[in-house]
């Protein structure tokens, strides 16, 4: 008898195939090929493979505790979907431990790793703006923890989300600016990696082709902070045949348009129009308000959990939840 038994992950290394692989194929999970399952079955016996029971019973002793990583506490909408998650969490009886990641890919990991050793029951996430890599997110996974992501979420892995209907909404505010005499709008956007900044900028490109206005790649930038905003808009204003317009990725970022136009004379929205996307304290304490799209965060937080909460009690049905949005016209645009 071999005195070292071997792991999943030893399994996996020899097969070329990930750990949550060799986990899925051991309990027969019809996600992964047939063929893969016997090649994965008939290496295991060979190799006189054990299921490690210790780390079976503590994954069984998992208290009723949801880990929630937020990027930023501060942004009005992640506030709102953990004000959802906390109130869905407390009718049902469970708890939650709250992380901020501060938009750190290193930090989540860490989170991720925390959450572990808690032995958390389910893990409600959204990713930090430079998270490219999801090995962590793997390893709950492997250890049978299932994930919820909302707002931007995760393709790389099979996993649940509750996203906001960014194309539509994105969609909805540029038509209406391009309605209200609008023609040479620019785009303020995010990463490009971001599922949510593909989104919105879709929504945008297809709202400007829609009405045949003239789009270029200089007319979308990357710029999601108020303080970028402030810094690179006065030049486009100022530019022969500049903007007319702004659709911005948040309200953060629109704040900062409009700050710029008032430096640099511009008069809102007589000469330029502005719409952000939130609908946050922000949104409403601008001179004037701003123009935006609502997201409706509490809704997403409530979708998130109890889409976690029917995984955890074993319905495993694809529960993918898209929130509806909606344009609010306040004084930024005509």
């Amino acid at each position: 008898m071999n005195k070292t038994q071997i792991t999943i992950k030893d399994i996996a290394r020899a097969l070329k195939v990930s750990p949550s692989t060799v986990s899925r194929a051991l309990k027969d999970n019809p996600d992964i090929s047939q063929e893969t399952r016997d090649l994965i079955h008939a290496y295991a016996k060979e190799h006189n493979y054990k299921p490690n029971f210790l780390a079976v019973n503590l994954r069984a002793s998992r208290s009723n505790t949801i880990g929630v990583i937020v990027p930023q506490l501060v942004h009005h909408f992640f506030s709102c979907v953990l004000s959802g998650i906390e109130k869905a969490a407390a009718e049902a009886g469970y708890n939650i431990l709250v992380a901020q990641s501060n938009e750190s890919c290193e930090q989540e990991v860490k989170i991720v790793h925390s959450f572990l050793a808690a032995r958390v029951c389910g893990v409600i996430a959204s990713l930090a703006k430079d998270t490219a890599r999801y090995e962590h997110y793997e390893e709950l996974l492997n250890n049978n923890i299932p994930i919820v992501f909302y707002d931007r979420i995760c393709t790389g892995l099979k996993t649940e989300r509750v996203v906001v209907d960014d194309y539509a909404g994105s969609f909805a505010a540029v038509e209406y600016m391009i309605q209200t005499g609008c023609k040479r709008i620019h785009f303020y956007g995010a990463d490009p990696h971001l599922e949510i900044t593909k989104n919105r900028r879709n929504g945008y490109l297809d709202a400007m082709r829609k009405y045949k206005m003239r789009v270029s790649d200089d007319m979308i930038h990357l710029c999601d902070t108020r303080e970028r905003a402030i810094a690179i808009t006065p030049d486009l204003l100022e530019a022969p045949d500049g903007p007319d317009a702004f659709f911005a990725i948040n309200d953060e970022t629109a704040s900062g348009i409009l700050y710029a136009c008032k430096l640099t004379g511009k008069r809102v929205p007589e000469e330029i129009s502005i719409c952000g996307f939130t609908d946050g304290a922000i949104a409403q304490n601008t001179d004037p308000k701003l123009t935006t799209v609502e997201q409706h965060g509490d809704e997403v937080g409530r979708n998130a959990f109890c889409i976690l909460r029917n995984k955890l009690e074993g319905n495993d049905k694809n529960l993918n939840k898209i929130v509806k949005t909606n344009l609010v016209v306040r004084g930024t645009t005509k």
